[in-house]
């Protein structure tokens, strides 16, 4: 029975001679097969030519920090529980008083990384993300190429952007 509740009636005719020999199929599939060789090919000479990206196109993950160098990320562990790859893992602690001028609040994600080889770059943790930490660049490098599984995993040392970016774009919302 279907999923919509009606019963399928299902024959077991024996095939005839001809049928069995699959003749009729093989040469339809072979129509296809030659219809693709006449038709032109999709090719792009990279280094010359550059693929448009889409306006949705989501590349390499960053970590925000505000218009004072403060990290917006408060470890509140939403980015992680969102992701369907489970690539992000995270270790929350507990803010300084003499670390006041790294962190936004008192809880800071003390270990954020994200397994970039388990990473589907679906946006879901950007989505989730309270704070707006979360930032998946216009970037065209994905993730570089490495040689041992363990450079693919990135730390706040590669993902937490730049204090200089960071003032840029202070300076950038001051301005308009």
């Amino acid at each position: 029975m279907s999923l919509s509740g009606r019963k399928k009636e299902v024959s077991n005719k024996k095939m005839t001679f001809l049928e069995s020999l699959y003749l009729w199929t093989i040469i339809k599939g072979m129509m296809i097969t030659i219809g693709h060789l006449f038709t032109r090919k999709v090719t792009i000479k990279y280094p010359e030519q550059v693929r448009t990206r889409s306006k949705v196109y989501r590349g390499q993950h960053l970590l925000k920090r505000d218009e004072e160098g403060r990290e917006n990320c408060t470890a509140c562990g939403l980015c992680a529980l969102s992701c369907p790859a489970e690539a992000i893992t995270m270790t929350a602690a507990e803010r300084l008083p003499e670390e006041k001028h790294l962190y936004r609040e008192e809880k800071y994600a003390k270990v954020y990384e994200i397994n970039m080889l388990r990473c589907i770059f679906c946006g879901l943790c950007e989505e989730a993300c309270p704070k707006d930490a979360v930032y998946l660049t216009e970037s065209k490098v994905l993730v570089p190429s490495m040689y041992d599984r363990e450079d693919f995993i990135f730390g706040k040392d590669k993902l937490v952007m730049p204090l200089t970016e960071a003032m840029k774009n202070a300076q950038l919302k001051n301005v308009n």
